[in-house]
């Protein structure tokens, strides 16, 4: 059966059985033929989230990208809107943690299948033992964190319409494979699919499918016979730049990088940020506040931080300062030359005055708080970060969360991803520019030919 996440699962036909997540999200369309109980099916999103990852301690809630990793196929299933619940099954209090946060439900899985040997097989299995009103599930892996809603939708789709019993993600490869040969066996390596006196040229090649472990979606009664993968089966062939799977460290930065430039990171497009909005306690200072004997008020920030704020405003992106206390003198002594407002009883009215004043869409605006007061604000802004000490409401309602704490380079950090986020912006803009200019290319082309076919004619 092999171990859950790694191994190939189940009896007859196997696969990769990885582990997965999902949000709650409405369903649409109708499985009343499968069920027969006169109703439609229950699909379930399902994220198998065991605490006692080997290769990277707690890897399932580390920071990628400013996001918990579970985070980014949780807002990828609850923005699909075909699950009827979302689930994530942990052993861990801090895995729970997260998942709510993220809007999902909580199966708190036995210790008998969170052994380093249980399989996902296993834990599927106990899952739909606990929900009886669960007939499908969709296994999703929480270390793909690249998959789109628009994947999901799909699979739905081949399960609702077209009746399959299980479909399971698979990419396209390009790779020509060759025989082991042992050490110590006197034997020559063979070529697998290709013949060397007539390589294929890549565009020659169609390639090969080989699954990813993205998700794995079945029926209960096939899950109830111990497959994830058979009855009448399909393959989902993802893009290969939205297969990304996580397994050892040094794949991280690799997978932020490939995260920015191909992940979810919502329903709305991003637009280009033109104002950040920074609370001064606890984001630009440490929030500490340190008192003299002549009852004189002193605080600390980090040199990096003011250089965040150097390069946003070098580009092009205005850098305004809010504070619930009166720190005008302290604003005054450090020189940053920002737009500030202090002894603020309502933030959001000012973040919305701002605003409006400037005339931006709150998509061009971004927002770095730490505490409650800051709630309604990162709501409200289309791009909006914490630092990692931020109180729990404050987390919960960030897209991004700061490896650094306030008053500890959380500025420069958020200036870095927004910076990130902006070629991401450029990059989408200058494709469709590309495709735009093809367009017009293809259409000009096809002008002079049929203007040189009428001239052909009239010849």
């Amino acid at each position: 059966k092999g171990r859950e996440g790694k191994g190939r699962e189940g009896k007859g036909r196997e696969g990769k059985g990885r582990e997965g997540k999902g949000r709650e999200g409405k369903f649409q369309g109708s499985f009343r033929e499968v069920s027969g109980k006169g109703r439609e099916p229950h699909l379930a999103a399902l994220v198998l989230a065991r605490g006692g990852s080997k290769g990277i301690p707690l890897k399932n809630i580390k920071l990628l990208a400013g996001v918990p990793l579970i985070g980014w196929v949780l807002r990828a299933a609850t923005d699909a809107g075909v699950f009827h619940s979302i689930w994530v099954s942990t052993d861990h209090d801090e895995i729970e943690k997260v998942a709510k946060q993220f809007g999902a439900k909580v199966h708190r899985r036995s210790p008998e299948v969170s052994q380093d040997s249980s399989t996902s097989l296993e834990a599927i299995t106990e899952f739909l033992n606990h929900h009886h009103e669960v007939d499908i599930v969709g296994n999703i892996q929480a270390t793909s964190p690249c998959l789109h809603p628009s994947d999901l939708i799909k699979v739905a789709d081949l399960i609702q319409k077209e009746g399959f019993d299980s479909v399971f993600s698979v990419v396209r490869r390009h790779q020509f494979r060759w025989s082991e040969v042992k050490k110590g066996d006197n034997k020559m390596t063979e070529p697998q699919n290709l013949n060397p006196a007539k390589r294929y040229r890549r565009q020659d090649w169609p390639g090969e499918l080989y699954e990813n472990g993205s998700f794995y979606f079945a029926k209960r009664h096939l899950i109830e016979k111990g497959y994830l993968q058979g009855g009448k089966m399909a393959y989902y062939e993802m893009r290969a730049e939205h297969s990304v799977d996580i397994d050892i460290d040094i794949d991280w930065p690799i997978a932020e990088q490939r995260v920015l430039s191909f992940g979810y990171f919502g329903k709305e497009p991003l637009k280009e940020v033109k104002l950040l909005v920074c609370s001064i306690d606890g984001c630009l200072t440490n929030g500490r506040i340190y008192v003299t004997e002549d009852h004189k008020e002193m605080v600390s920030y980090d040199y990096r931080d003011i250089v965040g704020i150097d390069l946003l405003k070098k580009r092009g992106i205005q850098v305004r300062l809010i504070s619930d206390r009166d720190c005008s003198k302290t604003l005054s002594a450090m020189q940053l030359g920002c737009v500030a407002k202090v002894n603020v009883t309502n933030k959001l009215q000012v973040l919305k005055d701002w605003q409006e004043d400037m005339g931006l869409s709150w998509k061009e605006v971004a927002y770095l708080g730490n505490e409650e007061s800051d709630v309604e604000c990162l709501k409200q802004a289309g791009m909006n970060g914490v630092p990692a000490d931020a109180c729990a409401a404050a987390q919960k309602a960030a897209g991004y969360i700061c490896k650094s704490r306030g008053g500890c380079g959380a500025v420069r950090e958020f200036a870095e991803h927004i910076f990130l986020l902006l070629e991401k912006v450029n990059s989408a803009r200058k494709q469709l520019e590309e495709i735009s200019s093809a367009g017009k290319e293809m259409g000009r082309n096809e002008n002079s030919r049929k203007g040189n076919k009428e001239l052909m004619e009239k010849e």
